[in-house]
């Protein structure tokens, strides 16, 4: 099989072919279909977060079953499905709670399978991680069975990938983790594939007022028409006009949740100010490690303002992602439109680029049937 690996965090992919194991029990043999290119594979690309390697890139992923390890019902083969990147033990705590984002032995947290062995190896036998345990920059992959979720009927691979990662991050954000009242004012700073899908997630809760914020004047425009009412041009020079921007765009003060989507410091605290008493800032785009960002404590603690973190939307994936895909195939979440590049995986690094200069939503790798 064809993938996408990384030497080490902070070195470019290179193209190999790998030698890819039968599945164990308890895991599932995936054709891939599709892989989203997202920011979190940039993080690792550009040495931002330490990882081991070597490693498979891709965490945003679609495919077919092929095969299942022993104790699975062989019935799922030909299945298409969506891949989870945290797929969940089901028997620590938190699972037990529902919190399966919040698992705590989650084979993810290894890069590896459940067992904390790799089905991936180099010609020579040496061994090959799988980032997050799925390695979706492949043109198949072994998975725990936890981390596949079947799709319905109907949805392309390309939106099941998408509703694997960035759409079940920006909307079950909105949705689950804030659990924004009808009615209510939102501002999104960030249009990236997650942000857009606070946008729609925004849509799905009805909130009256939905503020776009970006840098970008086609990324705006793209918001616009996922349902984003009003929009603001971020100037990264003068955060404070930004904020006092949302702010009036909002109305009443400012809005009622803002939903920070990029993982910068900067737009975090500007999230954080554009805050009016009893407003609740949620932060969805992850930083670097190590960095941090500051508020003045006083007013924000007597206007009962409030900053939630939200983990991949506090989604269950199980649950979780078969309604988003049946949200789409009703016309009330259009993720295709999020979409603006398909490409082949020796494309990679171009992507990587584009992701970098601020340009793309969401690029998709395409895997030939």
């Amino acid at each position: 099989m064809q993938a996408a690996v990384i030497e080490r965090a902070g070195q470019p992919t290179t193209i190999e072919t790998l030698r890819l194991d039968d599945p164990r029990p308890g895991e599932v043999l995936v054709r891939m279909t599709a892989s989203g290119v997202c920011h979190s594979d940039l993080h690792v690309r550009d040495g931002h977060w330490e990882r081991p390697g070597p490693i498979v890139m891709g965490h945003e992923g679609a495919g077919v079953i092929e095969a299942v390890g022993e104790g699975l019902d062989p019935r799922v083969v030909g299945r298409p499905v969506a891949l989870s990147w945290y797929a969940p033990c089901l028997r620590c705590r938190e699972c037990q709670r529902g919190r399966q984002w919040l698992c705590t032995a989650s084979p993810a947290l290894r890069h590896a399978q459940a067992d904390g062995t790799t089905r991936l190896s180099r010609p020579d036998g040496s061994p090959v991680l799988a980032y997050l345990s799925i390695g979706t920059m492949a043109s198949a992959q072994v998975v725990p069975a936890t981390a596949v979720v079947p799709m319905p009927d109907g949805v392309p691979p390309e939106v099941a990938a998408l509703i694997g990662c960035g759409v079940a991050t920006g909307v079950g954000a909105v949705t689950r983790t804030a659990r924004v009242p009808a009615g209510s004012t939102v501002a999104v700073i960030g249009l990236g594939g997650v942000g857009l899908s606070c946008v729609m997630g925004a849509v799905l809760a009805g909130a009256r007022r939905i503020v776009a914020v970006d840098v970008n004047r086609a990324k705006i425009d793209l918001a616009g028409t996922l349902g984003a009412t009003h929009w603001v041009q971020a100037d990264p020079e003068t955060p404070r006009r930004t904020i006092d921007a949302i702010r009036e765009a909002a109305g009443d003060g400012g809005p009622d949740f803002v939903f920070e989507a990029i993982g910068l410091p900067a737009t975090i605290e500007q999230a954080i100010g554009a805050l009016p008493p009893g407003g609740t800032a949620v932060l969805v785009g992850l930083t670097r490690f190590g960095q941090s960002a500051s508020f003045e404590a006083f007013p924000f603690v007597d206007g009962g303002r409030r900053i939630l973190g939200s983990n991949y939307g506090s989604s269950v994936a199980a649950v979780d992602f078969p309604a988003l895909a049946e949200a789409y195939l009703a016309g009330r979440l259009p993720v295709d439109r999020l979409i603006d590049r398909r490409l082949a995986l020796p494309e990679l690094e171009d992507a990587f680029d584009r992701l970098r200069d601020g340009q793309a939503a969401r690029q998709v790798v395409m895997f030939q049937a």
